[in-house]
């Protein structure tokens, strides 16, 4: 299973040959480094919220392949009544797709969909468990610490957490998830996107220290699961 960052808190994973992202935030993403135009074929997109840094192209990438958007229930309707094909999930719940496992878990954040003024669509935050190409890997999404991150300790091949602090937990809060999760390899995201966000992947890097592997990727480069 390979794991392409594209900038914040977008990464594309490819194994078994299929392909997903989660939070393809290309357009207007001072990060990234391709647009969306040039990402590969997909068969789903998950998204962790409605925020426009993590919604981004979600829906018009949607229907350029007829892949299915995976959302919690308010904000797949979103997607869905803007032309986007979907699968409505909870917090909680799990489901097996023809590309992998999906499960919603617990993330701490705000709820807002942006392109929805009337507050109809406003939904809960999560972080994504996806099984692809025999790996199993948590995206937390944008979130703060928290205690229920330990129900999947031991469970994780790769954990994607952000580092940059103001909207999410910083250096010192990610360090204790790694803690909690004890991922055997793990990848910061969410920082320097933005001055106010920015932190330092090296000083997470020695924090974590022997708890798991930290790989810290630029834009546009892959980690491969073996």
């Amino acid at each position: 299973m390979k794991a392409t960052f594209h900038g914040h808190a977008c990464f594309l994973l490819e194994g078994d040959g299929k392909r997903v992202v989660i939070d393809p935030f290309f357009t207007g993403n001072p990060a990234a480094v391709i647009g969306p135009d040039k990402l590969p074929k997909l068969d789903a997109i998950l998204l962790s919220h409605g925020h426009g840094d993590h919604l981004g192209d979600a829906i018009a990438l949607a229907k350029r392949d007829t892949a299915t958007i995976v959302a919690t229930y308010e904000l797949a309707q979103f997607c869905g009544d803007h032309g986007a094909t979907i699968h409505a999930m909870h917090i909680g719940g799990a489901h097996q797709f023809p590309f992998g496992r999906v499960k919603l878990v617990p993330a701490f954040h705000g709820g807002r969909v942006d392109g929805d003024p009337t507050g109809k669509y406003t939904t809960n935050p999560c972080g994504v468990v996806v099984g692809l190409g025999g790996k199993t890997v948590y995206h937390t999404g944008d979130t703060a610490l928290t205690l229920e991150m330990q129900l999947l300790e031991g469970r994780v091949d790769l954990m994607l957490v952000p580092i940059g602090d103001n909207y999410t937990m910083g250096v010192e809060d990610a360090v204790r998830a790694v803690g909690f999760v004890k991922p055997k390899i793990v990848i910061p995201m969410h920082y320097n996107t933005w001055d106010v966000i920015r932190a330092d992947p090296r000083a997470f890097q020695k924090g974590v220290g022997t708890q798991a592997q930290v790989v810290i990727l630029a834009p546009g480069e892959s980690y491969q699961l073996s």
